[in-house]
């Protein structure tokens, strides 16, 4: 199984992964993460590509398309500054999944916390946490699950932490 981490950082999500062999890939824009992802990786998975972790924005990935049959981004399309950049960093994550791929998306939302969030621009928020994201909502992930061609396999889900975010976890299996 190829599993995709589009955001990687530096590594935190892939440790079980590497370690049990799964071929793994994975971008992110810091070159600093990606050093530490490929150094996380020669430990856990010695056999796999350096090349198999890029930096690289989500908008502009060099990995053909279709190559994961999982893909994880976790707490990185809320970085969006903008509807633009959103709907870019999500095409390039979708345009990596295979048919019949399962994409595990967990952001920022206004999800159970609309009356603490202020406006700034657009979708872009300032949250209680004095932050400044960019967050989605239900019809937004239905409206986007239906236009990409896919179908939730979960409900969506909201984590409030505590006078400071929503996080939302968005589940999609991509039609084949």
């Amino acid at each position: 199984m190829k599993i995709f981490d589009a955001g990687c950082g530096f590594g935190r999500n892939l440790h079980y992964l590497l370690a049990t062999g799964y071929d793994v890939f994975g971008v992110d824009a810091d070159p600093k993460a990606i050093e530490a992802t490929r150094r996380l990786a020669a430990s856990l998975a010695p056999a796999l590509p350096v090349d198999n972790f890029r930096t690289e924005r989500l908008e502009q990935m060099s990995f053909p398309g279709h190559l994961a049959d999982v893909v994880l981004s976790s707490a990185v399309l809320h970085f969006a500054r903008d509807d633009d950049q959103f709907d870019a960093m999500l095409r390039g994550t979708w345009r990596i999944l295979k048919p019949g791929g399962l994409l595990f998306c967990r952001l920022a939302s206004s999800i159970g916390m609309e009356n603490q969030v202020r406006r700034l621009a657009g979708r872009r928020f300032r949250l209680p946490d004095d932050s400044e994201r960019y967050l989605v909502d239900e019809a937004l992930l239905v409206g986007l699950t239906e236009k990409l061609g896919g179908r939730l396999v979960d409900p969506l889900k909201t984590t409030v932490v505590q006078k400071q975010r929503c996080m939302t976890t968005w589940v999609v299996l991509k039609n084949a």
